[in-house]
């Protein structure tokens, strides 16, 4: 089956980093009178040819008795096309590919060959059911049930937005203002409308206190994600993070720009200090944010799973590869190395609002294998006295020099990355 596709939805070294994200795939519908918005949502996609598979992680907010997600698809997934996932994927995926810091440590300046040795490998190397009475008459008809570990799912086609919304609304949804207009385009394309309800009673004995992560697969010629469903619940810009598994090469989009975020650079080894590289991370993003107008799609990391240079978390296993939707995961996974497999993963961080994302974001696989990660430099300097340099003063002291001169730039390289002041950085310069 082939059909069009408008399917939708920072972390360092644990998730607890990621900026708090507001975006997703489709909107949220409670029977609510709380206002209602998802807060931090992300997505994995897996894009084999025309077949993708699309798992979503959510969150929401709001005093709800009842809660759904409306997502456009481009067909009508059967049951064996819709399945709860492990959220333990999502932790791991994030931990394999988010940004990091590689710490260097000089040696002694007054061995000349050893500082020299050090120095060079400091620097950054080159990354190698049945209807309702009344449906017909608004233009909606029910082409599926399911029910699906904690969720009751209903398959929808609409052929007028307003219908699709009297429907919801019939059937004890709150709307959010606006969706009418929202659904539109996607009823246009003829797209269905796959709307998942949390069964409280149902959620209650699966002893989980989150939403587990949904999961649907579905063949489409066309590669995109519909983020402009989910503005309807928007409080301000938008963040949306999406792993994307595929075999050949990177993933970029290809309606807006897609840009890496700045990497490589050495930092003030007081950013190792608890917490300070998160401010730091979120500063930076939120100035490239800014001086890009909310209008592209960064490239956070990009990598081939058959190896890495360094790994901040193990790759995934053929077990977590397959959880997440990748068929293709053992084919050939023990011939390029221990536990490597041909995959290859591209993070992408996106802000963004209503006017700098007029459409949805269509993407490609390319060609590229240049890989990428938001990598960042602690060098921390030699801390011997001069009695060890005896027989060096003129090296100790050019060291000591160049040291005063290293820090000094990674302190503009600082404030001209995230806008904080450049006295306040070099008052906390290392002593």
């Amino acid at each position: 089956m082939r059909a069009t596709l408008a399917a939708t939805l920072i972390a360092a070294s644990t998730a607890a980093f990621a900026p708090a994200a507001h975006a997703f795939c489709g909107f949220f519908v409670g029977k609510a009178d709380s206002s209602l918005f998802n807060e931090a949502s992300q997505v994995m996609m897996v894009r084999d040819g025309d077949k993708t598979t699309l798992t979503m992680l959510n969150d929401y907010k709001g005093e709800l008795t009842d809660f759904a997600l409306v997502v456009p698809v481009p067909v009508v997934l059967k049951r064996d096309d819709i399945r709860v996932a492990d959220k333990k994927v999502f932790d791991r995926i994030d931990a394999y590919s988010a940004p990091r810091l590689a710490e260097y440590y000089d040696g002694n300046p007054c061995r000349r060959y050893l500082y020299d040795r050090r120095s060079a490998e400091s620097v950054p190397r080159p990354s190698m059911g049945r209807a309702q009475p009344g449906e017909k008459a608004l233009g909606v008809e029910v082409e599926a049930r399911y029910t699906v570990g904690e969720y009751d799912i209903v398959i929808l086609s609409a052929s007028q937005s307003d219908g699709l919304e009297t429907w919801l609304t019939q059937n004890g949804y709150k709307i959010p203002a606006g969706a009418s207009r929202a659904l539109r385009p996607y009823i246009q394309q003829n797209m269905k409308f796959f709307v998942a309800r949390v069964n409280l009673k149902e959620q209650a004995k699966t002893g989980f206190s989150y939403l587990r992560p949904l999961q649907f697969k579905f063949e489409s010629m066309r590669f995109m994600l519909p983020i402009r469903l989910g503005m309807i619940n928007a409080q301000g810009p938008q963040d949306l993070i999406v792993y994307v598994l595929s075999r050949q090469g990177r993933v970029e989009a290809t309606n807006y720009r897609t840009v890496k975020l700045p990497a490589n650079m050495e930092l003030p080894t007081w950013l190792k200090q608890p917490g300070e590289f998160t401010k730091f991370y979120k500063a930076m993003f939120d100035q490239q944010a800014k001086r890009e107008n909310h209008r592209v799609v960064f490239t956070e990391y990009f990598w081939d799973m058959a190896w890495c240079d360094p790994c901040a978390a193990d790759p995934l296993t053929t077990s977590e590869l397959r959880e997440a939707g990748v068929t293709w995961a053992a084919e050939d996974g023990g011939r390029r190395g221990p536990g490597a497999q041909p995959v290859v993963l591209t993070r992408l961080h996106i802000r963004y609002t209503r006017e700098t994302f007029p459409e949805d974001l269509g993407l490609q696989e390319t060609k590229d294998r240049g890989n990428f990660q938001t990598r960042y430099i602690l060098r921390h300097p030699w801390r011997g006295t001069i009695l060890q340099c005896l027989d060096a003063i003129g090296e100790y002291r050019r060291y000591h020099q160049s040291v005063a001169e290293r820090e000094e730039r990674s302190a503009q390289m600082l404030t001209s990355r995230t806008g904080w002041s450049i006295d306040e950085i070099r008052r906390r310069r290392t002593p």
